[in-house]
Order: C-alpha cells, then sequence, then structure tokens
C-alpha cells in the first residue's frame, strides 16, 4: 500500500503523505513516489500547480530512521536526493501547506516550494547537528542568505524547535495560518493561481525570481551531500542513532 495520496482537481495536483501513525515519516518509496507523482504533474497539461501537504496532525516527521539506516543515501542517485534535485528544478508553482510537525528535510524541502503556508500550531526543527550531521537539502545556502547568518546558525547549530511565527520570520513560510482551516485556505489560494492566474506567466516569473541562484543551489546541494555521506559513517553519527534506539541521550563529548 502507498504512503502516499495524489489527487488532481480543478488544474491543481495535491500530493499527500499519509503515514500519520509515523508522523509522515518518510521513506525510500515514498521518496520515489512522491518524484514519479511531481513528473506526471509536470507533464499533465491540465496540471498547472502542485500542492504538498500531511496527513493527520504532522506534515512530516523526516525521515524514518530504520528505513534511511536500512538504505542510506550514497550519491546524487540515491532517492532522497533525486527528490530534492525534482522539486528545486520544478518549473510550475509549488505550494506547501505544513499542517502540523516538520523536521529535517520536511524543512528544508519548504526551501524549493514557491509558497508555504504553515498552520499556527506547527513546530518545526532542523535536527541535523544533533544527529551527528549536517545542513542538507541547500539549508547551508539558502537559510542565511533569507534569515541572515545568526539566526540561520542559530536554527542549524543548536537544531532546536520553532514555532509557525519564527518560520514566517526567517523565510521558510509565506504566511501562519489557524491549523482548522488550512486546507481550505491552501485549496482555494492553489485554485486562485491554477484557474485565475496565465500558466506560462506563472512559469515564467518563477523561473526568472529562481535562475540567478541556479547554479549556486546546484552545488550547494552535492556539497552538502557528501559532507552529509561522509558524516553519516563517522562516530558521532553512529552514536546518535544508536542512542536513538536504546532511548537515552547521546553521549558527544567523547569525541572531539
Amino acid at each position: 500500500m502507498s504512503d502516499l495520496q495524489v489527487t488532481t482537481e480543478d488544474g491543481v495536483t495535491t500530493i499527500t503523505f499519509t503515514r500519520p501513525a509515523r508522523k509522515n515519516a518518510l521513506t525510500v518509496q515514498m521518496y520515489q513516489d512522491t518524484v514519479a507523482a511531481l513528473k506526471a504533474a509536470a507533464s499533465d497539461p491540465a496540471v498547472r500547480v502542485v500542492v504538498i501537504t500531511g496527513s493527520g496532525d504532522s506534515f512530516t516527521s523526516g525521515n524514518d530512521v530504520a528505513d534511511f539506516m536500512n538504505t542510506p543515501p550514497t550519491g546524487e542517485d540515491s532517492p532522497v536526493f533525486q527528490f530534492l534535485l525534482t522539486l528545486f528544478g520544478y518549473e510550475k508553482p509549488v505550494v506547501v501547506a505544513v499542517n502540523g510537525t516538520a523536521v529535517g528535510i520536511g524543512v528544508t524541502m519548504l526551501l524549493h516550494a514557491d509558497i508555504v503556508y504553515v498552520a499556527d500550531s506547527a513546530k518545526l526543527k532542523l535536527p541535523f547537528t544533533t544527529l551527528g550531521l549536517c545542513a542538507e537539502g541547500g539549508s547551508s545556502f539558502l537559510l542565511p542568505r533569507m534569515a541572515g547568518h545568526a539566526r540561520a546558525a542559530e536554527l542549524l547549530l543548536f537544531g532546536e524547535p520553532f514555532d509557525a511565527a519564527t518560520a514566517v520570520d526567517v523565510g521558510l513560510a509565506s504566511r501562519v495560518v489557524p491549523a482548522e482551516g488550512l486546507a481550505a485556505f491552501t485549496k482555494e489560494r492553489a485554485r486562485i493561481l491554477a484557474r485565475e492566474r496565465p500558466a506560462v506567466s506563472l512559469r515564467t516569473t518563477k523561473r526568472l525570481m529562481k535562475e540567478a541562484l541556479r547554479e549556486r543551489i546546484d552545488q550547494a546541494l552535492v556539497k552538502e551531500a557528501v559532507e552529509f555521506t561522509a558524516l553519516l559513517g563517522g562516530d558521532e553519527a553512529r552514536e546518535a542513532f544508536t542512542a536513538f534506539f536504546e532511548k537515552r541521550k547521546p553521549d558527544f563529548a567523547q569525541f572531539s
């Protein structure tokens, strides 16, 4: 059974992560299914806008740890990296509705969306350093540009949770929306783009907004992937993930 629901209505394809019991934690199969859905929407002339959201009380809690450790990313061909590259280079407008918890790649993917609406109850987190890893998804390049170095450093180095208002303040989200009205609000905004705005104009405007930084973002994605993969095999990450499974605090003091 797929952990993804894909629907199309009024020129809008909506991709919903549907693993609410696991806080929509992403698996290799989910990355592959999402890429397939994005590519199908990209090639369908009837689809003008894509919406990505989650089910239940979570957007996505990031990578499913067990699945991630069984099939860790090994390079640009890895499903997670293919997902990021597909989203990064997507031509049609992408609207994301962060309906709840967003962790790790659940936050960094927002950097590549065009419009992000976040529920007022949502909590977001970039926990890479707490796992012995480094920033990914282009966040090491994009977040300092958007939020300023000091604020980006606080979010990325501490890896602490932050709220919806902070997400808007640092440029990760467009606006905060009451949780109970988020789905309807996002649907209507996407419908306006799809039915009341010219498709070529939207795609051209998006391309112009992103074009100047495209090469530098691509370089950041590749460099992060190399460092991330190297750190994943290191002692600190091993300790972090062992502690996660043993349900204890990791001991990083033993490493210099």
